[in-house]
Formats: structure tokens, C-alpha cells, sequence
């Protein structure tokens, strides 16, 4: 029983860190750089510079949005193609583990025995680490950030260009990764069955005789002799008793 609950636990947290990547495709504010904002006069005028993987974007203190939507693909930078394709594939991987671990839980009523459902669980916790979430995704955020964070370094040995800092997207992306992550674990510990062995009371076999008595069997002459049987271990088969008659002169 606790199996089938850890299941149902993981494949949430699969499922949840699954929509919070797909969450952050569509999201702004990847990075953000601000100018202005300081004290020291009547009116305090600010503004702000972010993009996503779709566009940049500049607005003022009074809410005026202008964007400029990037080109074609062959013109976008590269690492935001990069991006682009490391999420959308982890994406669709995602998708399929997904439906395999569907299938191989234990409270789904479909066919196959309890050793295929865990290969087939053991296969979406792989095609989710390694080819998916976990991999893809969390490299395409890697990626990002250290664009970031290296715009940062050189804007702040130069002070002419624009300081950029990580939104709030890469971060709920990394804990996407980290659900999914944790589902998979809670997966692959649902599916390592300890094989214990049977306990069966310790049985000695005994050696005893056995002699039926016949009615109206007893003659002058007769005599009944019984032969010794052994009862086996399970105490399912046992051996038919003989009964021999010797005719004594």
C-alpha cells in the first residue's frame, strides 16, 4: 500500500516541477538591469531593462512597456537558441516519462505484473534525469545564468554597459529541476522490492507405522503386517501406505 502512495507523491512532484518549466517559457524578466532610482531629487525617475528568451524590453517609472521582439531564428544570439531548444526538449521528454510512469504504477488496472510495471517505472525515472528535466532543462538554466552572471562581471569593470541580474524564472526553474529530481527518487525507491525468505516452521520427518484394520478380516492363519512410511516436508504428498498379508503355514 505505501508503494502505490509514494507513487502517486512522486509522480506529483514530477508533474509539478513539469509545469513550472513550462511555466518559465512563457514568463519575462529573465534577466533585469534597473537605471536610476537613486535619492537626492524632488521626483525619483527609474527605469528598467529585461528580457526573456523571446524578446527585450525597456520600461519607465510610469508603466510604458516598449519591446522589441527578436528576429528570426537565425538571427537570435546563440546560447538563446541554445536555451530555447535544451528546454523545449526537455520538454517533450518530460511529456513521455510522464506518461510511462502512468502506466507503470501500480494502482493503474492495466496489463502486466508487478516486474515489467517497475521496469517501466525504473525507464521514465531515467528518461526523466538523464535525456529530460533534470538534464536538459537544468543545463539550459546553467546556461543562462552564466551569460548573466559574465554580462555582470564586464559591466562591472565597465560602467558603461548595463548590469543585468538573474529573475525570478531562472530560480523557479532550478526548483522545477529539483522536484523532478526528487519524484524520480521517490520512484526508484517505490520500485526495489526486498526479497525476503520464507519462514516455514523447521519439519523433521517421522518415521511411524500404520495398520488398518480390516472387519471381518480375521482368519486362521493371517497375518497383518505394516509397513513404515515417512511423511514429506509440505505435508502435501504423501506416500500411500502398503499393507502386506503373509500366509503362515
Amino acid at each position: 500500500m505505501w508503494r502505490r502512495h509514494a507513487q502517486i507523491l512522486g509522480l506529483l512532484l514530477c508533474t509539478l516541477g513539469w509545469g513550472f518549466v513550462g511555466c518559465t517559457l512563457a514568463m519575462n524578466h529573465w534577466r533585469v538591469a534597473q537605471l536610476g532610482g537613486q535619492g537626492g531629487s524632488s521626483v525619483v525617475t527609474a527605469s528598467w531593462f529585461w528580457s526573456d528568451l523571446w524578446k527585450d524590453c525597456y520600461e519607465d517609472s510610469t508603466g510604458v512597456v516598449n519591446c522589441v521582439d527578436f528576429g528570426v531564428l537565425w538571427s537570435v544570439k546563440s546560447y538563446i537558441q541554445a536555451v530555447r531548444g535544451l528546454l523545449l526538449i526537455g520538454l517533450s521528454l518530460g511529456l513521455v516519462a510522464t506518461v510511462l510512469t502512468f502506466f507503470g504504477m501500480e494502482c493503474t488496472r492495466l496489463d502486466g505484473d508487478k516486474r515489467s510495471k517497475d521496469r517501466m517505472l525504473m525507464t521514465a525515472s531515467a528518461v526523466h534525469v538523464v535525456g529530460g528535466e533534470c538534464v536538459s532543462d537544468l543545463a539550459g538554466y546553467c546556461l543562462y545564468t552564466n551569460r548573466v552572471v559574465e554580462a555582470f562581471l564586464h559591466a562591472k569593470a565597465d560602467p558603461t554597459k548595463l548590469r543585468y541580474e538573474i529573475g525570478p524564472p531562472l530560480y523557479l526553474g532550478m526548483v522545477a529541476s529539483v522536484l523532478i529530481l526528487l519524484g524520480c527518487v521517490v520512484h526508484c525507491a517505490t520500485t526495489c522490492r526486498v526479497k525476503h525468505p520464507k519462514k516455514y516452521p523447521k519439519i523433521i520427518p517421522v518415521t511411524f507405522f500404520l495398520c488398518s484394520k480390516l472387519p471381518h478380516q480375521e482368519y486362521r492363519g493371517y497375518k497383518h503386517i505394516c509397513i513404515p512410511s515417512k511423511v514429506s516436508h509440505d505435508f502435501r504428498n504423501i506416500s500411500s501406505y502398503k499393507l502386506a498379508t503373509v500366509v503362515t503355514v
